[in-house]
C-alpha cells in the first residue's frame, strides 16, 4: 500500500499531527510577548477599530495568505486584543479559564467533526456522551431511567426543558402540544423565583407562552425562593383559573451563587403534580466537593437539571447538559427521517441522539468533558472550587474591613457582591464608573449587577466578583482591592464627567 499524499484535511494520525505543528507555530508568534492583562487597554470602540484594522479591508480576499500566516496572524490577534481568562485579576463573569486538556480534547472533538445525530455520523462519540451524561446523572442522584443531552449553552438547556414541561403539561390533559399548539393549554405559567435567570423568560416567549407566562416568586434575605410564597401564589393562580406547568428552582444564582430550597420546592411540585426543573448551571460543580455537596441536597427529585460545565468545571464553551429523570420525557421531540434514521435502521441499532435535542448536527462536546473527569476525577474538581471559594471568602473578609466597601452578598460559592461607598458623589455612578475604568485600562476585569439593598428600595448599582481561576492567590486579591480603591478614590477626587452622569438616565 503506497502512502498517501499530504493533504489539507484533518486525517487521523499524520493530520493530527498537523494541527498539533500548526498551533505550536501560532503560539511561538506570541510566546515571546508579554504577558497579556485581562483586557486589551482603552476603549471598546478604540479597541474594536484596531481589531478591524488588523483584518484589513471587509472583502472576501481573492487569493489567501496561506494556511500557516492566516492562523499566526489570527493568534496574534486575539492574544494582543481578546479576553484573558487566566489572568489573576480576571474575575468578572461566570466564565471559568478553560483546562489545558479540555481545550486539547475540544481540538479533537474539531479534528473529527463528529456530529451526534446518528450512529453513521459518529458512533464513539455517542457512547462517549453516553457515558457522560450517566456518571453525571448518576452524581446528582437521578434514577436508572435518566438520561440526558448536551448542548450548546445553559440557556438552550433550559428551553428545552421548558419545552418538555409545556409538553408534559399537555400530555397530561390529554393534548399534543406538537401537533395541535400550546392553544389548548389555555392560560399556561412558569415558576420561579424573583431572581432567576432570564432564559426563563426568553424560554417561555419563543414556545408560545409569552413571557407574562412567567410569575416570579419573592425571595429570602439570601436571595433564595420562599416555599410559603411559592405556595401562596400558586393558590392565587389557581383561584385566577390560570394553569401552572413548571416550577424553576435555582442551584446558583448568577449573582449570588445562592441555591434555592431544593426539597421544600420538591415537596410543593410533588403535591400540586407540577413538573419541577432544576436550573444548577452554575451550582451543579457543587457536587464535585463533599464540602458543598450538601448545598444541592433534594437536586435528585428534580424531573429536569441544566448544568453548565463551562462554569464550574473549568471547560470550553459550551458544555451545557440537560438532564432528565426519565429519558422516556424527551418523547415529544422524536423524529424519523428518510435520509438520517429510517425506521428499519433505528430498529437495527443505527439511531443515534435526533429525538434528544432540537439541533440536528451536533458537535461532540462531550469529548472534552468526558476528558476532564477521567484526567482529574470528581475530587480533583472539587479541590478547584474549594480553592475557588477560599478566594472568595477572602474577598469577603477584605470587604468587611474596609470602611469604604458594603458587603451585598456573601460567599456561597465563588461569588462576592458589594458596592464602593462615597458621600458626595452618586454611588451608583461610581461604582460603575469604577470597573469601566478598570477595564479601559486592562488593569483588572470585575462584574457588575443591580441588587436591591433594602427590601422596599430600588436596586442600586453593585460590584461583582466571580472567582473561577484556582491559580489566583490571596495575594492578587489584596492587589485587586487595592487597585478598586485607588480607581475609586482617582473617580471620587476627579467627581464625574457629564457622560457618566448621564448613565442609566431614560431620555424621551
Amino acid at each position: 500500500m503506497t502512502d498517501r499524499p499530504p493533504t489539507r484535511f484533518s486525517r487521523p494520525g499524520h493530520g493530527w499531527q498537523q494541527v498539533g505543528q500548526q498551533l505550536m507555530s501560532a503560539a511561538s508568534t506570541v510566546a515571546g510577548r508579554a504577558p497579556r492583562a485581562p483586557l486589551p487597554v482603552g476603549a471598546p470602540d478604540e479597541v474594536l477599530a484596531q481589531v478591524a484594522a488588523e483584518l484589513g479591508p471587509q472583502d472576501l480576499p481573492a487569493a489567501g495568505i496561506g494556511e500557516q500566516a492566516a492562523l499566526n496572524r489570527m493568534a496574534q490577534i486575539v492574544h494582543e486584543y481578546g479576553l484573558n481568562l487566566t489572568h489573576e485579576l480576571c474575575a468578572a463573569h461566570l466564565q471559568p479559564p478553560p483546562l489545558s486538556v479540555a481545550v486539547a480534547a475540544d481540538a479533537l472533538a474539531s479534528a473529527t467533526n463528529a456530529s451526534l445525530d446518528t450512529y453513521d455520523s459518529g458512533p464513539a462519540t455517542l457512547a462517549i456522551e453516553e457515558w457522560t451524561v450517566q456518571a453525571l446523572a448518576r452524581l446528582a442522584g437521578l434514577p436508572a431511567t435518566s438520561g440526558g443531552v448536551f448542548g450548546p449553552g445553559g440557556s438552550y438547556s433550559n428551553l428545552l426543558a421548558m419545552l418538555i414541561a409545556r409538553d408534559q403539561a399537555g400530555a397530561k390533559r390529554g393534548i399534543d402540544i406538537r401537533h395541535d399548539g400550546v392553544v389548548a393549554l389555555g392560560d399556561p405559567v412558569v415558576l420561579c423565583s424573583r431572581v432567576a435567570h432570564f432564559s426563563v423568560q426568553r424560554a417561555c416567549a419563543a414556545l408560545g407562552l409569552g413571557e407574562s407566562a412567567v410569575v416570579t416568586v419573592d425571595c429570602d434575605d439570601e436571595h433564595r425562593m420562599v416555599p410559603s410564597a411559592l405556595s401562596a401564589v400558586l393558590d392565587s393562580l389557581e383561584e385566577a383559573g390560570r394553569t401552572p406547568i413548571a416550577v424553576v428552582a435555582t442551584a446558583g444564582t448568577t449573582d449570588f451563587g445562592t441555591v434555592d430550597p431544593l426539597p421544600l420546592i420538591a415537596d410543593i411540585a410533588y403535591e400540586r403534580g407540577l413538573w419541577l426543573h432544576v436550573d444548577a448551571a452554575y451550582g451543579f460543580g457543587a457536587l464535585f466537593s463533599d464540602r458543598f455537596a450538601g448545598l444541592l441536597s433534594g437536586i435528585d427529585r428534580a424531573d429536569s437539571i441544566t448544568l453548565d460545565l463551562h462554569k464550574v468545571g473549568w471547560q470550553p464553551a459550551a458544555a451545557s447538559l440537560l438532564l432528565l429523570a426519565d429519558t422516556e420525557s424527551f418523547s415529544s421531540l422524536d423524529r424519523s427521517v428518510a435520509y438520517l434514521n429510517p425506521e428499519d435502521d433505528l430498529e437495527a441499532g443505527f439511531g443515534g441522539q435526533l429525538g434528544l435535542t432540537l439541533q440536528t448536527t451536533r458537535r461532540p462536546d462531550v469529548l472534552k468533558v468526558a476528558t476532564t473527569l477521567m484526567a482529574y476525577g470528581r475530587n480533583g474538581l472539587g479541590e478547584m472550587l474549594e480553592s475557588c471559594h477560599e478566594l472568595a471568602l477572602h474577598a469577603q473578609s477584605r470587604v468587611a474591613s474596609e470602611p469604604q466597601f458594603e458587603l451585598v452578598s456573601e460567599a456561597t460559592l465563588t461569588t462576592v457582591v458589594f458596592r464602593y461607598l462615597c458621600d458626595e458623589l452618586d454611588i451608583d455612578q461610581v461604582n460603575a464608573e469604577v470597573r469601566r475604568r478598570l477595564i479601559s485600562s486592562g488593569t483588572a476585569l470585575i462584574g457588575r449587577t443591580q441588587v436591591r439593598i433594602a427590601a422596599d428600595g430600588e436596586p442600586r448599582t453593585c460590584l461583582k466578583l466571580t472567582l473561577l481561576n484556582p491559580e489566583t492567590t490571596a495575594d492578587d486579591i489584596e492587589r485587586l482591592f487595592d487597585e478598586i480603591v485607588r480607581v475609586a478614590l482617582e473617580v471620587e477626587s476627579e467627581g464625574l464627567a457629564p457622560a457618566a452622569l448621564n448613565v442609566g438616565v431614560a431620555h424621551d
